[in-house]
């Protein structure tokens, strides 16, 4: 129950970061999952995006004991940049299966939605009994000045972990909606985006957590 406690207060501080857990689904036929061998893809035409990403959670899961190879090193080199069709990806599923991994956790943007943030301050506790006057007079250069607010974009992600175990069907174990606000820094998001897949996935039991020891070394549970 504390361990519990301790990873919702975490959850908690991430939402002053540049993402946010918006939903989580858990396969309700599955208590508890422990990946072996991963394929990690970041779906995204960004280069330098899909490597922060995917080597940053390649390296916190293999923390955790597992074996995670990267789609950058695992699908491009034998790729012709061809979108890939269903038989294709049905043989590439095999092959991960002949190559021992059990454990897909794929990534992509599923939407963008662009806000507007007021550049100044519009809450007065004297809201109710401000006169007309003064309202119109704060806000009239609503209609005139076009810096009156600052627009900004939310990314809509969506990390999905598929099971290809061999012995058992092909199925979503977890899935996960994340918002990400107004990124300026790939790494920085990159970072922020992984440790919170990662935080939730441990509180859902589908990987192993880690413990800091007495010297400060993470070691599996």
């Amino acid at each position: 129950m504390k361990t519990s406690i301790l990873i919702l207060f975490s959850i908690l501080l991430m939402s002053c970061s540049s993402t946010n857990l918006v939903e989580s689904w858990k396969n309700p036929d599955i208590d508890t999952y422990e990946p072996y061998k991963v394929l990690v893809i970041g779906l995204t035409s960004d280069e330098a995006a899909r490597q922060q990403f995917e080597e940053k959670l390649q390296n916190e899961l293999t923390l955790r004991g597992a074996e995670v190879v990267i789609s950058l090193d695992a699908l491009d080199q034998n790729s012709n940049n061809d979108m890939m069709t269903i038989e294709e990806l049905d043989a590439l599923e095999n092959q991960l299966i002949e190559d021992g991994f059990d454990t897909i956790l794929l990534t992509k943007i599923v939407g963008v939605e662009n806000k507007k943030l007021y550049t100044r301050d519009y809450k007065n506790p004297n809201v109710l009994s401000r006169r007309f006057k003064d309202e119109y007079f704060k806000y009239q250069d609503l209609s005139y000045n076009p810096n009156f607010y600052e627009e900004y974009k939310i990314y809509k992600a969506e990390t999905t972990m598929y099971c290809i175990c061999p012995t058992k069907d092909r199925e979503l174990i977890w899935k996960g909606y994340i918002n990400i606000t107004d990124p300026k820094s790939i790494e920085k998001t990159a970072k922020d985006y992984v440790k919170l897949v990662i935080t939730v996935l441990e509180e859902q039991q589908l990987i192993k957590p880690l413990v800091i020891t007495k010297d400060n070394e993470a070691e599996e549970l």
